[in-house]
C-alpha cells in the first residue's frame, strides 16, 4: 500500500480482558497523532498492512478521541502476529468509503417502512454508518429496539443524519477500547 495519507507506526497487539464467546481477536489502540489524521472520529474505514499483510476494516472509537481495531485470529495468522507482539501498522482512509453491514434487526424494520427506507436510501455512506453504529451501541436489547424503532421514524420523517449522538463516544464517555488483559 504507497498512499501518500498513510501512517505508519508501531505498536503492541492485545489480547481483550473479556473477549466474549469468541476468545481468538486481539485488538491494537492507535497513537492518537495517527487517529488525528483520519477523516472522522467516529467509525473510519480504513485499508492497511499488518506486519506486510493487506486488510481492510473498520476502526471503532475508543472514548478517547482516538480509534481501535479489532485484530481477528485469520489476520493476526496471516500477518504471523500474536498477542504481546509490537507489530507494525500501515493505514490509510478507505476511499471510497465502504457501503457498512446493515444488522437484521435494522434491516428488516426498514423493510417493513417504505418512507424510511426511501430516506435511508437518500443518505450518505457516513450517515448510513452512523445510523447503523448508534443502534449498535445500544448496551441493552431493550434499548436497541427502541432505537431500531426511532431510527425508522426519525428516517420516515425525513430525517437524514442521527442526532444527539457522539460518534466518538468522548463527550458522552459511552464508547471505548477493549480493557487489555495483563
Amino acid at each position: 500500500m504507497v498512499e501518500k495519507e498513510a501512517s505508519t507506526f508501531k505498536t503492541t497487539l492485545l489480547r481483550p480482558e473479556n473477549p466474549g464467546k469468541d476468545d481468538s481477536w486481539a485488538f491494537l489502540v492507535l497513537p492518537k497523532a495517527v487517529s488525528d489524521k483520519l477523516p472522522r472520529r467516529g467509525r473510519t474505514s480504513v485499508q492497511g498492512t499488518l506486519n506486510g499483510h493487506a486488510f481492510q476494516a473498520t476502526l471503532e472509537p475508543d472514548g478517547q478521541l482516538s480509534h481501535w481495531l479489532k485484530v481477528s485470529k485469520k489476520l493476526q495468522k496471516a500477518a504471523a502476529a500474536s498477542p504481546g507482539d509490537v507489530v507494525a501498522v500501515q493505514i490509510a482512509p478507505a476511499d471510497p468509503e465502504p457501503e457498512p453491514q446493515l444488522p437484521d434487526d435494522l434491516q428488516d424494520a426498514l423493510a417493513a417502512a417504505a418512507d424510511a427506507k426511501s430516506t435511508w436510501e437518500g443518505t450518505t455512506t457516513i450517515a448510513r454508518l452512523d445510523w447503523i453504529h448508534w443502534v449498535e451501541s445500544a448496551k441493552q436489547a431493550k434499548t436497541r429496539q427502541r432505537r431500531v424503532e426511532n431510527a425508522c421514524e426519525m428516517l420516515a420523517s425525513g430525517k437524514k443524519r442521527v442526532c444527539c449522538f457522539d460518534p466518538s463516544g468522548y463527550y458522552s464517555k459511552s464508547l471505548s477500547a477493549p480493557k487489555a488483559k495483563d
